[in-house]
Order: C-alpha cells, then structure tokens, then sequence
C-alpha cells in the first residue's frame, strides 16, 4: 500500500487517547553549527563493545569528522586507516544533547545516513546513569545495511506490549525488560525499506519523529518525497500537533502494561555510530557481507566514505 511506503507511525507506547493531542512549541532548533553548541562530545569507551574510537571534539573537527555548513551538519567516521589488531578501533563519534527532555516531540530531518557492512548508526534518547531503568527510546537504527528501521524501546522490568494491537509497523518481542533476551527490547519495524540504510540515502533521506507523554511515546517516518508530510515536520514549524498527522499507530500499550512515568526518565538525545560490537559484529555473518566484521572494518578504510550523517536540522517541541 502507497500509505505503507511514504509514511510510517509507529505508536510503541499509547496509553490513553489522551496526552499526544496537545500542542508543542519548539523549544530548540538546532541547525548546521548549533549542534556543536548543543550537544557534547562523548570520548568513551564504547559501551555496546564496538570495534570503535570514540574522539573527543577538537579530534573530530581536525580531522573533519564532524563539520558544519549552513543548514548541514556532517558526523561520520575514518574512511582513510587501516587498524592494526591489537589498535584502538576505528575513529568515529558520538555526541549527547546537553539538555534533557520528558514529555516532547523531536523532528529529525536528516540527508543521509550511516551506510556500509559492519556499521551500527543510531538515533536515540535515554539517561545512561540509571540505564535501563530510565528507559531508553531508539529512534533510528539499525546494522549492516539490514533495513528496515527498528523502533525501540528498553526498560527495566514490568514494561511489555501486548501481541494484539492496531499498527502498521510488525512487532519484534513484546517485552522491554533490557535484562531478558539479549537487551532485545521491545520495538516495532517499519514496513518501508526507504525507513534505513542505502534506499534512505538514495531517496534523498527524510523526517523522523518522536513524541513522548505521560500517555504515550510515537515514532513517525516520512521519506523525502512523501507528499504527506505534514506542514508543521517539513517547514519546521513554531509548534507542532501530532494528532494531524498522517500515519497509524503501529503497537499501542494498555495503561496497566507500562507506566511510562514510572519507567522513563528524563532523556538526553545521543546521536552515533559504531562498528560490529554486540549487534552488529553478532548478525554480520547473516548479512551477506564479506570476510568477518572486524576484519573488514581494520582493513577497508574507504568502504566507510558513506558512513555519515548529514542532518539538516533536530527541532525539539515542549508542552
């Protein structure tokens, strides 16, 4: 169906008709060198166990992993060294918002994507120092190439989906306790392959979006070329309603499922990209690339020239 392709809703948490309905007025409107005064640069070990090299901001800007231009801002990876085995993993980045929000909506319109075997972009929102118990929201992401995009979230325990509900989207597990299953999660799949990786990027990208209330937390898709999307996500308005916009619900979570108040906090916007680590080095092999993850990532520097970001703006609502 046309409605499966050009948009995707996916309600991960709906709680009550209540709550999404509200008006939300931009807050934070972030463009080209806002995101360096927006968010910091985390040069940490990695913490899903990447073949990675997170650098701090002055390495990123010297060695043009991060660059801003007008309304474009550019985060990426090396795609110029060869690794030795027992080196540090491949330079990329990962930045946090410097602010932290509860009940919003955030629009992401982005470019490009991170693209490639062996690559683990994401786009997500959570609070590391209580993690899971803070819940975390995955916006954006995925491995290896291997659309389409995953919506999910992580908790503590006492917080499933039911396996009957209205969506658009095909459920993966029902249970977001990040102690069970593999830190699996709960989340939704998107049923258009424009939605991540090489078809994103071909179609020129699109908008995501998030919404979270006390009622219910939604993840929209709109590839670039969609005529519907709405007015307010592609001009970048002053204030958004996401009750008018196109897309159903794709998984919806009685009250007495999940208490979103009791199992998310309030989350900084973490925006990176890894290589192979836990997801992505563990379904390598299943994914029709070459040699072995690690292998491929510490001696094929320039299959990662199309492992960035572009995103145009990140446009942050409140109540």
């Amino acid at each position: 169906m046309k409605t499966s392709v050009s948009v995707a809703a996916i309600g991960l948490i709906s709680l009550a008709r209540q709550g999404l309905g509200a008006v939300y007025h931009q807050s934070d409107s972030i463009v080209g060198s806002g995101f360096y005064d927006s968010f910091d640069f985390q040069a940490i070990a990695d913490p899903t166990n990447g073949r990675v090299n997170y650098v701090d901001r002055s390495t990123a800007i010297s060695q043009n992993l991060t660059y801003a231009n007008g309304n474009s801002f550019i985060l990426r990876s090396d795609f110029k060294s060869v690794l030795t085995p027992w080196g540090p993993g491949r330079n990329s980045v990962r930045i946090r918002s410097k602010k932290v929000y509860s009940n919003h909506v955030a629009v992401f319109d982005i470019r490009h994507m991170p693209q490639g075997c062996g690559t683990w972009p994401a786009v997500w929102e959570t609070v590391e120092s209580s993690w899971p118990n803070g819940g975390e929201i995955d916006i954006l992401e995925g491995v290896n190439d291997q659309g389409p995009n995953a919506a999910t979230l992580h908790t503590g325990p006492g917080c499933v989906m039911p396996a009957s509900r209205p969506q658009t989207g095909a459920p993966t597990l029902l249970n977001c306790d990040a102690n069970l299953n593999s830190n699996a999660g709960c989340g939704v799949k998107m049923p258009t392959t424009q939605s991540y990786g090489p078809p994103f990027n071909s179609n020129g990208g699109g908008w995501y979006a998030v919404a979270r209330s006390n009622s219910a937390i939604k993840v929209w898709f709109w590839a670039r070329n969609d005529p519907s999307v709405p007015m307010d996500v592609r001009n970048g308005g002053s204030s958004v309603r996401t009750d008018n916009w196109v897309g159903h619900a794709r998984s919806q979570l009685p009250k007495y499922h999940c208490n979103i108040a009791e199992h998310f906090a309030a989350h900084n916007i973490i925006i990176n990209l890894t290589f192979c680590g836990d997801w992505a080095g563990n379904a390598y092999g299943q994914s029709g690339c070459p040699s072995s993850c690690i292998d491929y990532v510490n001696n094929n520097p320039a299959a990662f020239r199309d492992a960035y970001f572009d995103f145009t703006s990140l446009r942050v609502y409140t109540p």
